[in-house]
């Protein structure tokens, strides 16, 4: 199953919840988990989650000890990390907002993100429904840019952001517009995973703007990773 694909019920892994129309985990979400996995998250240390949908990566970074900030802008999201939180027994602030909107001015240690950024046909990002976690205009940056922007801004000295998206919505942007600025930026994780039905939906519209030749049967996935000197 490709991570353009949502899933509706329940996820992979034990204790983990989703609410009807809350994206759940899928191979995006358990490379980003993976890439998590290898940095360092001391103690205390100050950790937000954009777009936390279940709120996975949320409860696996305060299990390390972090002090954990989740966000998302569908209340169903919200509730479901909550729960999660909840079941696992770890303490997760988790906000309905917009990005950052609901903690201005706030820094962190380690910024976590699986935005919405698969390619759509149908122009600006929608505002409601199930396919705003993972619809993104039609070049798939709309959120993701965003983050980029933010992300200087965001992380203190030493700090570092862990993204995760698809080949298709451009790898070296991503690395270019971090580095503009001032973050050090790099893949540092990447995985090749079949299409599933969104994406397939798609294929001659992707190929049609030359994101896709017709040989290519998987989607490549990325995780981004930039630090602040």
């Amino acid at each position: 199953m490709s991570a353009a694909v949502p899933t509706l019920t329940t996820p992979r892994g034990p204790g983990v919840r989703t609410l009807p129309g809350v994206y759940a985990p899928q191979h995006d979400t358990h490379l980003l988990l993976r890439a998590l996995a290898r940095e360092t998250v001391r103690p205390g240390s100050d950790v937000i989650d954009l777009g936390t949908g279940s709120g996975l990566l949320a409860v696996a970074a305060a299990r390390r000890g972090a002090r954990v900030t989740a966000v998302d802008v569908a209340r169903r999201a919200v509730l479901t990390a909550r729960v999660n939180a909840l079941l696992a027994r770890q303490r997760v602030t988790v906000h309905r907002g917009d990005l950052t909107d609901p903690v201005p001015g706030r820094t962190y240690d380690l910024v976590l993100s699986n935005p919405p950024y698969v390619p759509s046909p149908l122009g600006p990002p929608p505002r409601r429904g199930n396919s705003r976690a993972w619809d993104a205009g039609h070049d798939g940056r709309a959120v993701v840019d965003r983050i980029c922007d933010a992300a200087p801004y965001l992380l203190r000295r030493g700090g570092a952001l862990l993204m995760v998206h698809s080949d298709l919505t451009g790898t070296e942007a991503t690395l270019r517009r971090l580095s503009r600025g001032g973050l050090w930026a790099e893949v540092s994780d990447t995985a090749s995973v079949p299409f599933g039905p969104v994406l397939l939906s798609r294929l001659s519209w992707l190929r049609g703007r030359g994101l896709l030749d017709d040989r290519t049967d998987e989607e490549k996935l990325v995780v981004i990773r930039a630090e602040q000197p």
